[in-house]
């Protein structure tokens, strides 16, 4: 299938093009761009991008499809499915299943499965310990030799520095990336918001600033010792964007990623009788919320990612103490990202795509992120000034579980397009 898109305005990061043209995508490639073009044949689907963003197919380097093992919650196809509608080409998959994946057969079954089943492309990370139980190393050669793009705990942390430091020597000798979830075991306890006057006014046990930034701050010692490069997930803190910016200035290679909710709220709007304000890191305070939001504005944070974690509704109506970490965001990313971002003057549209498309790709050694002519077409089309409210019943996703249910927001993915092939698009969008 032949696609022509037509009066899109064309945001690409690579070769830093603004400009409202066309883009006539042939097997599988960006074959051309400029203005006037015409369909080649009567077959060709053409699609009338007039007000939209057309770019660079999105990439998510932070989701959990649940697959194997937890199911209940999300698998690849719905996920992926999921993924398409929220304008994704590539996504991520972190390894904490059930079982673990920490060897190349089980990135293999996840691989094998969303090639013949996902509308888009499904990369699986792989553990760095075994059973990420903390105790020995996983085969990481092996899984980087199955071609997982990184290695990370996520979920947890190698609380073991020695153990952990060798795992970063294996990721910088083959130039795989670790992605860090920076959280202290030792002082976390059975914190399931943030610790603040809030915390102490209801009587919630708190997770405090220092849970992450020790961490973090340990992890970017690592990398320089090492040379890795380091990737430090959803950070949250005031602290940890400086850390960021001080590691980046001495040459170190780190980069940060923001998710929508830490941009969005703040343990100001935590409901203690709705788990869905329960995420790991939790949302912090109004002061940390605005060094995310200047970090991400100033590019000393390089990446908007979604923390994707799919739960069933039964475990999202437990009480907020026992209920699991974690919401959805596949579905919610763009709109917010404009929304409180864009819209607000805040990130031009031009960060908008390296934050969620170029950077991703830069960061992964992955050869997309662009819509240069000859590049594989991954393509998603936006509308930034389409208003809706967000309803979370209408999800492709398993999981409903979020805060934003019912949010009035801006921006709508209108179709994503992956290798040429339509994955996700709305109707009345093509002839």
């Amino acid at each position: 299938m032949n696609i022509l898109i037509r009066n899109g305005r064309i945001i690409d990061p690579a070769t830093k093009t603004d400009e409202i043209s066309d883009l006539y995508i042939e097997g599988g490639k960006v074959k051309k761009t400029g203005k006037g073009l015409k369909p080649k044949d009567k077959t060709d689907k053409v699609i009338d991008a007039t007000g939209c963003y057309v770019m660079p197919g999105l990439i998510d380097l932070h989701v959990h499809l649940r697959d194997p093992g937890l199911t209940y919650k999300e698998d690849i196809v719905s996920g992926s499915k999921a993924a398409a509608r929220g304008g994704f080409t590539t996504i991520l998959a972190m390894p904490n299943t059930k079982p673990v994946i920490d060897s190349a057969d089980r990135v293999k079954y996840v691989q094998n499965k969303a090639k013949e089943l996902s509308p888009i492309h499904v990369m699986q990370i792989g553990a760095i310990t075994k059973g990420q139980a903390g105790e020995e190393l996983a085969d990481i050669e092996e899984m980087i030799e199955q071609g997982v793009p990184a290695i990370s705990e996520d979920g947890k942390s190698v609380m073991n520095a020695r153990l952990y430091k060798n795992a970063m020597g294996i990721a910088a000798k083959y130039d795989v990336p670790v992605f860090a979830h920076c959280e202290d075991r030792n002082i976390v306890g059975k914190g399931c918001v943030n610790e603040d006057e809030h915390s102490r006014e209801r009587g919630l046990p708190g997770i405090s600033n220092a849970v992450e930034d020790i961490i973090a701050a340990r992890d970017i010692i690592l990398a320089k010792e090492t040379g890795a490069k380091l990737h430090l997930c959803h950070c949250s803190t005031k602290e940890s964007v400086r850390m960021v910016e001080l590691a980046k200035k001495e040459g170190i290679k780190v980069t940060g990623e923001v998710c929508p909710h830490h941009f969005t709220l703040t343990s100001d709007d935590v409901d203690p009788n709705d788990a869905n304000y329960k995420m790991n890191p939790p949302l912090r305070t109004k002061e940390d919320r605005d060094a995310l939001i200047c970090g991400l504005k100033n590019d000393i944070m390089d990446v908007i990612s979604t923390d994707h974690a799919p739960h069933s509704r039964e475990e999202k109506t437990m009480p907020i103490t026992r209920a699991p970490f974690g919401i959805v965001g596949l579905e919610t990313s763009v709109a917010l990202t404009i929304t409180e971002l864009v819209d607000k003057g805040i990130l031009t549209p031009m960060q908008m795509a390296e934050k969620m498309s170029y950077n991703p790709a830069k960061i992964i050694g992955l050869d997309r992120g662009s819509l240069e002519e000859g590049k594989a077409a991954d393509v998603t089309i936006i509308d930034p000034d389409a208003e809706y409210v967000i309803d979370s019943m209408t999800f492709l996703s398993k999981g409903k579980n979020t805060p934003f249910h019912g949010r009035k927001v801006k921006g709508l993915v209108k179709a994503t397009i992956c290798d040429g092939r339509i994955a996700y698009i709305q109707d009345g969008m093509t002839r």
